[in-house]
């Protein structure tokens, strides 16, 4: 059973009663704060439940605001673009036109405060449930502690200053708060995770019927990616070495890349963290109907990966396309390459497995479809797709009509705790071969890499090092939604972001040799890097002050 799933009318009561709140104007109401709610421990877990549902946004019901979020947030970097209306707010983010009325801001505000209040809801009240397992009881709060700490992470990384709540508050009480210190809610969160730590479970106690709950690993990593975003390098090692010796939870790379986004491997050894979906109810998503080739179902392409991404898929060899003796040729550029690019980015030729095991050839060079409709070749102005390519991580074969997709959302996993490790080694100048081989040389043995070139270390020193660990990290985690992060956080923006975002090589020579204008980037380092304080927000509440530059 997918926990985050289990709905009950008990459920679908407290879930109105919280989507109902809007901004902080969070009033408690008598639905489920009384004493006669507090009474068993089922209904305490209707409430866990609820705080999992709105882990990512969830606040919609039926995961599609969750799953455009983890997507379409791949369109705020230099991975992917939106050019299709303007999906969730990123097209308008992404091409610097925004300000502090973009809906999106509201949403994401409003989302985050709203999950943060079922937590204060059940840390107010679950003592009161007296007849209650105390060792369940500890690891809801674990649970509870953890997702907090995961709703206040995400919403100072993108405001700054944001009003930490620790209590169910009144109206009037909500309409005063102001904002606190970023600094502060980061010691707050460091502290949440600490005390998550010690109250949750490994993940190898959960039975079947509680796969995807969070786990004691769950915490560490979280943790670990918190004080990566931070740079406070040492730390990030000791939180990674504590998994990867494997004292708290059992986890490892799942053998087969293509196959750790596949349905029948969730809940594999490497998944750490995700957003779970079950396919046939209410709880599933359809974005691949508007991500995938049109020729395999797809209505049309709002969404679709960059040439900019593509470029960053080195040889087999292990050198970068641009680099002297990496064999890479432009007038056949996808042989050779990193397997993961085949994994992840639908490119002209490319062998689309369908799911009854036959092969459908996706031509996306103009005049080259044998189909007299040709429907995925670029062509401007159409609805196929505007750089040439199309989104392959996270299809799922097994889905329902119109791409309808049970296919759980990975949040967290191994791969990024081993390339976390690697950039904070790295980063105390103290990355030697054996890192390697633990990290990077694993991804690529498990990508398919068998060149000595690719797998061996060669050193470089840690400048090099860093770019090789930088751009490792962008092509294992492509489209799932971290790059604009590690953007942020390594202060690029301003050189990544700015320009155009390219499509494949399938335009007049004269402009960028060939390669598509696609979508222009506008990035301000002045005011970008913090989102503004949404304008309704401080409409209602004039004690919320405004970030610089809005």
């Amino acid at each position: 059973m997918k926990i985050i799933k289990s709905y009950k009318a008990l459920l679908l009561v407290l879930l109105v009663t919280v989507a109902s709140c809007k901004k902080l104007d969070l009033a408690p109401t008598d639905a489920f704060t009384e004493e006669n709610y507090w009474t068993t421990a089922e209904k305490a877990n209707a409430v866990v439940n609820t705080a999992y549902n709105q882990m990512f946004n969830n606040n919609d019901n039926n995961g599609s605001r969750s799953s455009n979020y983890f997507f379409l947030n791949e369109a705020l970097s230099d991975n992917a673009v939106n050019t299709r209306g303007d999906n969730e707010g990123v097209a308008s983010i992404a091409a610097g036109i925004y300000d502090p009325s973009l809906g999106r801001f509201k949403a994401e505000w409003a989302n985050h405060y709203a999950a943060i209040r079922t937590c204060n809801i059940f840390m107010e009240n679950i003592d009161k449930v007296t007849n209650m397992d105390a060792a369940l009881r500890d690891r809801m709060k674990g649970e509870i502690r953890f997702i907090r700490a995961f709703q206040y992470f995400q919403l100072y990384t993108w405001f700054g200053d944001v009003p930490l709540i620790l209590k169910v508050l009144t109206r009037e009480e909500s309409n005063v708060v102001s904002r606190t210190p970023r600094a502060e809610v980061l010691k707050f969160v460091l502290s949440e995770l600490d005390e998550a730590t010690k109250l949750l479970p490994l993940n190898t106690t959960y039975g079947d019927n509680d796969k995807g709950r969070i786990a004691k690993g769950t915490a560490i990593a979280l943790k670990a990616r918190v004080l990566l975003y931070e740079g406070r390098w040492q730390e990030v090692v000791t939180a990674c070495e504590q998994l990867m010796s494997g004292s708290n939870g059992t986890y490892s790379l799942f053998p087969s890349y293509e196959g750790l986004f596949l349905p029948q491997n969730e809940n594999n050894s490497e998944v750490m963290l995700d957003v779970q979906y079950v396919l046939g109810t209410t709880r599933n998503y359809s974005n691949f109907f508007d991500y995938a080739p049109l020729s395999v179902g797809a209505r049309l392409n709002s969404f679709s990966p960059t040439q900019e991404l593509v470029n960053s898929y080195i040889m087999l060899n292990g050198k970068a396309i641009n680099e002297a003796g990496s064999g890479y040729n432009e007038n056949d550029p996808y042989t050779s390459r990193d397997p993961r690019l085949t994994n992840t980015v639908v490119y002209h030729g490319y062998q689309w497995k369908l799911p009854d095991n036959k092969i459908k050839t996706i031509y996306t060079k103009p005049g080259t479809d044998p189909d007299k409709d040709h429907p995925d070749e670029y062509a401007p102005g159409s609805v196929s797709s505007p750089t040439g390519y199309y989104l392959r991580k996270y299809y799922d074969p097994t889905s329902l009509a119109n791409f309808q997709s049970g296919l759980n959302l990975i949040l967290i996993r191994y791969a990024d705790v081993l390339l976390m490790y690697a950039e904070a080694k790295n980063e105390l100048n103290q990355f030697t071969s054996d890192d390697w081989d633990k990290t990077i040389k694993a991804l690529r043995t498990r990508a398919g890499f068998t060149d000595a070139a690719a797998l061996n270390y060669n050193g470089g020193g840690q400048t090099a090092l860093r770019n090789t660990i930088r751009n490792e990290r962008r092509t294992e985690l492509a489209m799932e939604g971290l790059r604009i992060f590690d953007i942020r956080r390594w202060r690029i923006a301003e050189n990544v972001l700015n320009g155009w975002a390219h499509g494949a090589k399938y335009g007049p020579a004269s402009v960028d040799n060939g390669y598509l204008r696609v979508n222009q980037r506008s990035f301000d380092p002045g005011k970008h890097y913090l989102w503004p304080i949404p304008r309704d927000e401080r409409n209602l509440n004039p004690n919320l002050t405004q970030n610089p530059g809005w």
